[in-house]
Formats: C-alpha cells, sequence, structure tokens
C-alpha cells in the first residue's frame, strides 16, 4: 500500500467516524425532545425528512461540480461546516417551544445536511479513484467506522442526555468533527482531475442502475424510518429510557460494522456475486421489517427480543445490500461509455449520495405519517413491502438479461459453427 493509500485510508476513516457519530446521537432523544417543544410525530419526520432532502441536492451538485470545486477542499468545507451545524443544534434547546424551535431546527439541519453531503461526496469518490481495484473491499473496511460512529453515537448521546441535559452531546461531538478539520487538511492527499461531460440523466438511463438506485432509496428509507419512530415506540411500548433505547440501536449498528468488510473483500474478489448479495440482503430486510412490529397480520404481540433480533437482521443484511451497490453503479457507467476518472466517481458517488437521501426524506416522513394515522407496526409493514419489491425487480431484471446473454452466445456459436466447420 502507497504512502497516498494510507493517508486517504486515514482521513476517510476519522471522516466516516466523526460524521456518522454526529449523525446518528438524535435517534434515542430528540424526537422526545423535540415533542416536549411543541412537534408532532409528523413534524419530528419531516425534520428528519429535511435533512435527507437537502442532503440530496447537495450530493446531486457536488457530485456534478467536484473536479471544479476540489475533492480535498470540498471535503474539509463540508467537516466545517457540519462541525458548527452540530454545534448550533446543541443551543436550540434555548429556543422558545413551537414554531421558533421547529423553525430552526430545519435551517440548521439543512445546512448541515449539505455540508455532509459534501464530505460523504468526495469521502466516496477520492476512495473508487485511489483504490480503483478494491473500491468495495475498501468500502466495505471503512464501514468499519461508520459502524463504530452509529454504534457509538445512540449510547452515548442518549447517555450524556440523560446524565447532562440536551446541549452537552451536541457540543461535545460537534466540537470532535471540528478537530477533524485540521487533521483532514495536513493528512488529505489532493487530486487533480478534469472535468466531464456526461450527466446524471445518460447514467440513469442504465435499467440496471435505476433498480439499484430504487434498492438504495428502499435502505435508507428503513434507516430513516427507524431514526424518527422506533426511539417513541420502544419508550412507550416497554417503558425504556433514551440511554437503553441508545443500548438497542447498537444492534443494527454492530452487525453492519462487522459484515461489510468481509462482504466488501468477497465481492471484490467474485464481482459477478454482487447482484446476488444485493438481492438476498433486500430479501432479508424486508422480512426483518415485517417482523420489526411486528405486522398486525401476523398476530403477534411486540417483543423486546423480538425487536432487538430484527433490527440486528436488519444491520447485517444492510451490509449485504449496500456494499455492493456502489462498484455496481460505477460497472454501470462504464457500460454506458463514462470515462474513468475523479469525474465519473464524482457523479456516481453524487447519484448514491442522492438516492440514499431520497430514502431518508421518505422514510421519516411517510413513516412518521403511517405511525401517527396507523400504527408503528403498520408503517415498519410499508417499508419491508417497499424493500421486498425493490429487490425482486432487480432479481427479474437480472434474469432477464442473462438469458438475453445466453441467447445472443448461442447465436454467436451458431454463426461461428459453419466456418469453424468449413
Amino acid at each position: 500500500m502507497t504512502r497516498i493509500q494510507t493517508l486517504t485510508l486515514i482521513s476517510m476513516a476519522s471522516v466516516n467516524f466523526s460524521s456518522m457519530i454526529c449523525y446518528s446521537i438524535l435517534g434515542p432523544f430528540f424526537p422526545n425532545e423535540a415533542v416536549k417543544k411543541g412537534a408532532s410525530q409528523t413534524v419530528v419526520g419531516l425534520i428528519f425528512g429535511s435533512y435527507a432532502f437537502c442532503n440530496l441536492i447537495g450530493s446531486i451538485v457536488m457530485g456534478r461540480y467536484i473536479v471544479q470545486i476540489g475533492a480535498k477542499f470540498m471535503l474539509i468545507a463540508g467537516l466545517f461546516v457540519s462541525s458548527v451545524c452540530t454545534i448550533m443544534f446543541g443551543l436550540l434547546d434555548r429556543a422558545p417551544a413551537g414554531a421558533p424551535f421547529i423553525s430552526l431546527c430545519f435551517i440548521v439541519r439543512s445546512v448541515d445536511a449539505v455540508g455532509f453531503a459534501a464530505a460523504m461526496t468526495s469521502t466516496f469518490a477520492m476512495t473508487a479513484k485511489i483504490f480503483p481495484n478494491n473500491v468495495a473491499t475498501v468500502l466495505g473496511s471503512l464501514e468499519i467506522f461508520t459502524g463504530l460512529g452509529l454504534i457509538l453515537g445512540p449510547p452515548v448521546g442518549g447517555w450524556f442526555y440523560h446524565s447532562f441535559g440536551y446541549e452537552v452531546p451536541f457540543m461535545l461531538l460537534g466540537c470532535l468533527l471540528m478537530i477533524m478539520v485540521p487533521f483532514n487538511i495536513y493528512v488529505l492527499p489532493s487530486i487533480d482531475a478534469e472535468p466531464s461531460k456526461d450527466s446524471f440523466f445518460r447514467l440513469l438511463l442504465h435499467g440496471k442502475a435505476i433498480l439499484i438506485c430504487f434498492v438504495i432509496v428502499t435502505l435508507s428509507a428503513g434507516l430513516g424510518f427507524i431514526d424518527a419512530t422506533l426511539s417513541l415506540f420502544a419508550m412507550k411500548t416497554f417503558n425504556l429510557s433514551s440511554g437503553y433505547v441508545g443500548l438497542i440501536m447498537i444492534g443494527l449498528s454492530l452487525p453492519y460494522c462487522l459484515a461489510s468488510p468481509l462482504i466488501g473483500y468477497f465481492t471484490d474478489k467474485y464481482p459477478g456475486t454482487r447482484t446476488g448479495f444485493t438481492v438476498t440482503g433486500g430479501v432479508i430486510t424486508a422480512v426483518c421489517f415485517f417482523l420489526l412490529g411486528p405486522a398486525p397480520f401476523f398476530h403477534i404481540q411486540s417483543q423486546l427480543w423480538l425487536m432487538v433480533l430484527m433490527l440486528a437482521l436488519i444491520g447485517f443484511s444492510l451490509g449485504m445490500t449496500a456494499i455492493p451497490t456502489f462498484p455496481e453503479i460505477i460497472a454501470c457507467a462504464h457500460e454506458q461509455g463514462f470515462e474513468e476518472g475523479l469525474s465519473t466517481l464524482g457523479m456516481v458517488s453524487g447519484l448514491f449520495g442522492a438516492f440514499w437521501s431520497t430514502g431518508m426524506f421518505y422514510g421519516p416522513i411517510v413513516g412518521g405519517l403511517i405511525t401517527q394515522r396507523l400504527s408503528f407496526e403498520w408503517a415498519a409493514t410499508v417499508q419491508g413491502a417497499m424493500g421486498l419489491l425493490a429487490a425482486l425487480l432487480l432479481l427479474a431484471y437480472s434474469l432477464c438479461q442473462r438469458r438475453q446473454r445466453v441467447r445472443e452466445d448461442d447465436q454467436q456459436g451458431d454463426e461461428s459453427t459453419p466456418l469453424l466447420n468449413g
């Protein structure tokens, strides 16, 4: 491994860890705190969803202009914006209840989302540029640090909130993110590249790329739904504190953290298995969402052990489904004739981030609405049904493509037989 690759790994790992721990601290206590400030379940979902919507817009813009802005500058600027917004979010408990509090939540989270989009778009693109032959392996390894951030965020946030109040978790983690700025200025290598004339829309003309993006939407929608609704459901149903809810969230993050590098290595070594992993993981995720509530038509009473088990399986299957998608979209881009380089990788990274954010926007809002109008059990069932549909559509498309390739090979064999006999 070269010096540039080593420095890049260190930098990307620090970005993934610090960004995700700041993102994940909200789950155990913010929904309950927002309700105390006069926000409804639907508004809480909209606050989570606004983050995803602005992340969507930011991912598209950053992915398209990553070469013009500069990958290193984009990452460092994104970290700085996210750190300032995290600290500001910790001061929102001083805002008056009702409209002022809700409005400031929307504003701060929206700006934070743009910073996060800049950091993560450049992270994915630079990783794929510097490790072109081991994209899934490196991304899977980096997901260890993503998983650690997701693991530590909820219990750390819940514990600090329970012990010191609302402000302390955001202040500490915002400062941690700020420390990452000078660290990455020193560690991160610069990458020069030429801009490309290709566009997102041309990439989306590839049928498989569209279906993979649909899978990405369903995955992130499920996670967004869990972030926005699970804590309130667990507190109400099982009479748990915010600290215990944070510990339950580990059941989702830890299996993902452990599975991702193994799946990344395997799918890099055997690229033909990527679609199989994605489909299988999608089906497992769907079944787990059906049992998370559980679904009312199962007539099974909600059990804490069952919820923890389903979260663990969702974490594992998320790794199976998500890790192969990024290198697979890169392969689709090359099949469409995209040039190899940072510009194409930036667009793929932006596309991935945009559709991930679409799900994070859809999941909390629709999940919050269904939870408020019906129940958490029905909302989880809808999330599972969407994931199952996406997995089955990708499976059907892949089988059709395989049959088409077999027919083409047979036709070529028939055409070449007379020449060989002659």
